[in-house]
């Protein structure tokens, strides 16, 4: 199976991503593009540029479509593709030359977890934490991306909410019920 979890940051997406990899022992992991890009030497601008972002959806894509089977992807394009549409220099991005190869990587996929804010959320922001806005704006564009489904791209979804064992377990049950 296919699996890709994503999610705004700070979420809890890479502890279910740990989590997941325990139970279903058989599966490749792969990091999601922002680490995969910083392990190969690319400097982000802080927060990332427009460009970074387009940078990590072109590798998110590669990813994906150079994958085999049985693969835990830490984010899918969906997750960049939401950072760019909520990015203050979004309208210079050309969604329409993207599509098609979002949809495809999309389809490939066999189940998107959807790891939202919770309420009350898990994750507690210091005064001084400039991330909040954003990420509360990334969680809004993913429920519109991946729930909503506003683009058509018909993806099999799963949103998973608890503790990181519980969120595991309910993705490892849906990955049972599947294979049989």
């Amino acid at each position: 199976m296919r699996i890709a979890i994503t999610g705004s940051h700070r979420t809890g997406k890479s502890t279910l991503l740990a989590a997941l990899a325990e139970l279903l022992p058989g599966h490749k992991v792969v990091n999601e593009p922002y680490h995969l890009m910083e392990e190969d030497g690319h400097e982000f601008s802080h927060p990332p540029s427009l460009e970074d972002l387009v940078a990590q959806l072109e590798r998110s894509l590669a990813e994906v479509s150079g994958a085999g089977g049985d693969v835990l992807f830490d984010r899918s394009p969906l997750d960049v593709l939401a950072y760019i549409l909520c990015h203050e220099e979004a309208e210079s991005f050309d969604l329409d030359e993207w599509l098609p190869e979002i949809e495809e990587a999309v389809q490939s996929l066999d189940l998107i977890v959807f790891v939202p804010i919770e309420s009350p959320d898990r994750i507690t922001f210091s005064p001084s934490d400039d991330e909040g806005d954003s990420r509360t704006a990334v969680d809004e564009k993913l429920r519109e991306l991946v729930l909503d489904d506003s683009f058509d791209l018909e993806p099999e979804v799963l949103q998973v909410q608890g503790d990181a064992k519980a969120r595991a377990q309910r993705v490892f049950t849906w990955t049972q019920r599947k294979s049989h």
